[in-house]
């Protein structure tokens, strides 16, 4: 690999670092070091981990070297559970700091004389790439610890204006994917993840699906018909959740005292918008909607040919393209609005069908099991995918306004409980064509 290969993964290291500190930057030690709900690690954990995960990587598997090898259990997030990492002998947030900043000095020296070759965790940069789009991921799920804070505001700063888009009142509301073979996954992207691969064929039905995701306004609608009370809308599961967890809203949402709905967004009660997106439901929520709709939510592989696939037959890496993702086409965490942007934005990220915001705003929950592609094999390690593949996870796609161009694209493959809703999770519908 070329020096250019080197200072892009520099480039790439040093970014995310710079996001991760600036997240945090605001906090106070006490905030850092408190757990703000056990669905979620003190931030101060995650920030430890993500240094311990490098130093795993990129010193130790990458060159036999290591730091601090005796955090290596405090940080493993596979062996203590969120609920427990509070009462573990974590680092401080002094201590959490200049730890991952020796950690990457060190790294970068490493990188400077490693030869990048065609070893598997080698090539291309692979082993770079997972430990940046790892941290990208820790990024975004201290953001959602921080929406958790809810009686604390959090400073934002201005983001990059919604693309104006003059023909969203005219989208129609649902497009035609034709049936067909087309290609699920990548053997071709060089950071993509073990549960992207290998690229496979899968025959799908003619479908309809939403050009948009579920909005706020279309989601009240649901609630004021009385859709969180009524069992013909919830699967068995669904429904005893509901009645557990006494749901009755979005999480974060409120009755307003004036018949309408509020939200708390980082520390600020505001107006919830109609033209939004809908976020952090759950997926038996996003089912029932689209039950009471009278649709469905679509399968993982009709979500993936919907945003990748043309109907000339060829794949692309994103929506609109192979080229990288900018404020014209997506809203991620660059764009720094902090929220969805309203339905029907970004008409330079449509989809070759005429789908909009299939990535950024919201993940969107599919009805597929989190399962194996036929030929999968584990790469690096088994704990990234294989231990969670089974009926207990839901697959979502096309990552949310927290997450980072560099962890996401139309292969990516996220999961988690189909109880979930503190994470950046919405939906759009689909049905039988």
């Amino acid at each position: 690999m070329s020096s250019v290969a080197k200072e892009r993964i520099a480039s790439e290291l040093e970014s995310v670092r710079r996001r991760s500190l600036a997240l945090l930057d605001p906090v106070t030690e006490d905030d850092l070091l408190r757990q703000h709900s056990p669905l979620m690690s003190p931030l101060v954990w995650d920030l430890a981990h993500v240094g311990n995960y490098e130093e795993q990587w990129l010193l130790g598997a990458v060159a036999d070297t290591r730091v601090a090898a005796h955090l290596d259990d405090i940080y493993d997030a596979f062996r203590n559970p969120r609920r427990d990492r509070p009462q573990l002998d974590l680092l401080g947030p002094l201590e959490a700091r200049a730890y991952v900043a020796d950690v990457r000095g060190r790294v970068l020296d490493v990188l400077d004389g490693v030869e990048l070759d065609d070893r598997p965790l080698l090539d291309e940069g692979f082993v770079y790439g997972m430990v940046v789009q790892h941290e990208h991921q820790h990024d975004e799920t201290m953001t959602a610890t921080l929406q958790l804070r809810s009686t604390v505001e959090y400073p934002l700063v201005a983001g990059t204006d919604v693309v104006a888009d003059g023909d969203r009142a005219s989208l129609p509301a649902e497009v035609r994917v034709d049936g067909g073979p087309f290609v699920m996954g990548t053997d071709l992207e060089p950071w993509a993840y073990d549960n992207e691969r290998p690229a496979h064929t899968v025959d799908v039905d003619e479908f309809w699906i939403d050009t948009t995701p579920v909005t706020n306004g279309a989601y009240i609608e649901f609630i004021a018909d009385g859709g969180y009370a009524e069992r013909q809308w919830w699967t068995d599961a669904g429904w005893t959740w509901v009645q557990e967890a006494s749901l009755e809203h979005p999480e974060f949402w409120a009755p307003d005292g004036a018949g309408g709905w509020e939200r708390t967004r980082l520390g600020r009660t505001e107006a919830v918008p109609a033209d939004e997106p809908v976020q952090h439901v759950c997926w038996y929520e996003a089912d029932a909607y689209a039950r009471w709709a009278g649709k469905r939510l679509p399968t993982e592989a009709e979500w993936e040919k919907a945003a990748s696939w043309t109907p000339e037959g060829t794949k692309r890496r994103f929506p609109w393209g192979d080229d990288e993702p900018s404020a014209t086409r997506a809203n991620l965490s660059t764009a720094g609005r902090f929220s969805p942007s309203p339905a029907g934005s970004y008409p330079d990220g449509e989809s070759p069908w005429g789908c909009r915001q299939m990535i950024g705003d919201v993940w969107e929950w599919t009805s597929s099991d989190f399962t194996a592609y036929p030929g999968f094999a584990s790469f690096p390690y088994r704990e990234y995918s294989e231990v969670f593949f089974g009926s207990d996870y839901k697959v979502l796609r096309g990552g949310s306004w927290a997450t980072h161009p560099t962890a996401t694209r139309t292969t990516f493959r996220n999961w988690d409980y189909p109880i979930r809703r503190q994470i950046f999770s919405g939906f759009r519908c689909a049905r039988n064509a």
